[in-house]
């Protein structure tokens, strides 16, 4: 479902050469649920940003649901993280404006779907993450951290994903609340056969994934 090979990521900071991703090698089947953990800056977030394709890599190549994704042009990419990606973070990325339903129903706009699919796609989805009926027609401010989560997963959801990222999902929650989020995301990963992989560093979740890998240094062990 994803390899990754060889992947490399360096970047200047001044006179310096900084490399963040050193030669990462991945395999993950579908329908896994996978953390990586490491200290700030050991490059765990900018792999992320390579396998969502929001960076490019200086060299390697991965490969998601048999599609070499390093070869694609940007217009391609755009296309193919839309339709093949979706991205949780840990800041939720709400639209304040927009209700729970609203903003489940953006990312289906630009597949050009009608409303009436947009709105009972997302309801669906919101109804499958536990959000309530008379909470989906409220807007971020109204909900809690636990359930702005929620509406965000949902939101991953909506165009069926081969792959969702998630980036520190539990961060901004008590420990309760990140284990519920925990939990949600390890039933869809099971039922929905999406492979899950999760920037973490609460010990705890990573324990409980199908597979767990440490960063250090832009390396993966």
């Amino acid at each position: 479902m994803l390899k990754v090979t060889n992947l490399t990521k360096e970047y200047n900071s001044g006179d310096n050469k900084v490399i963040a991703v050193k030669g990462v090698n991945l395999d993950i089947a579908e329908g896994k649920f996978v953390s990586i953990i490491g200290k700030s800056g050991s490059g765990k977030t900018t792999l992320l940003s390579l396998l969502g394709s929001l960076d490019k890599a200086t060299s390697g190549h991965i490969e998601i649901d048999g599609k070499d994704i390093s070869s694609l042009k940007n217009n391609e990419l755009v296309q193919y993280r839309r339709n093949k990606i979706g991205f949780v973070f840990q800041s939720y990325n709400l639209i304040s404006n927009l209700t729970a339903v609203e903003n489940v129903m953006l990312p289906m706009l630009f597949n050009h779907a009608s409303v009436d699919k947009r709105k009972n796609r997302a309801l669906e989805l919101l109804e499958q993450v536990g959000i309530s009926k008379e909470k989906q027609n409220r807007k971020p401010s109204k909900l809690s951290g636990g359930e702005q989560q929620r509406v965000a997963i949902a939101r991953a959801l909506v165009n069926s994903p081969k792959i969702i990222l998630a980036d520190e999902p539990t961060g901004n929650l008590d420990s309760d609340t990140g284990e519920m989020i925990f939990n949600l995301l390890h039933d869809l990963a099971k039922k929905n056969k999406t492979t899950i992989v999760v920037v973490t560093h609460d010990l705890s979740i990573a324990g409980k994934t199908d597979m767990a890998f440490k960063m250090s240094d832009g390396s993966l062990a």
